[in-house]
């Protein structure tokens, strides 16, 4: 018993682009016009299909394996963040965003006052203790 998808007995089907599509629900005629433009004009492969071939065996430029060796040994993996060792956002001009402590707290405030938390409530404690 052969698979599902194997048409070694049907020379019709065994080529993408030789077969048919069958589309139902439609009205009286219609199934044997789109058979018959599909005999002038047989269906190509599927998109996926020419998209896959497309990118088989192509390496995108500068793509490197990420388990590589580093190249840079002696910066820290927090280097370009604004937290941790290493230089900043600053570094490269890039001006650091910092929202004031106020403006945060008076959020957290209003979903509090909202939507009543115990862990939001202890939260706000321990900012308005710093």
């Amino acid at each position: 018993m052969s698979m599902t998808g194997d048409y070694s007995n049907r020379s019709d089907l065994r080529n993408q682009a030789t077969r048919r599509a069958n589309f139902t629900g439609q009205t009286y005629g219609e199934s044997a016009t789109q058979q018959r433009a599909q005999d002038v004009v047989p269906a190509g492969a599927a998109a996926q299909d020419v998209a896959a071939q497309r990118m088989a065996g192509r390496v995108r430029p500068g793509a490197r394996p990420l388990n590589r060796p580093t190249e840079r040994p002696d910066e820290p993996v927090t280097a370009g963040a604004p937290f941790g060792p290493g230089p900043g956002p600053e570094a490269i001009g890039m001006p650091t965003r910092i929202i004031p402590h106020t403006d945060v707290l008076d959020r957290l405030v209003a979903l509090q006052n909202r939507f009543p938390n115990d862990r939001l409530r202890m939260i706000i404690q321990n900012m308005l203790e710093r």
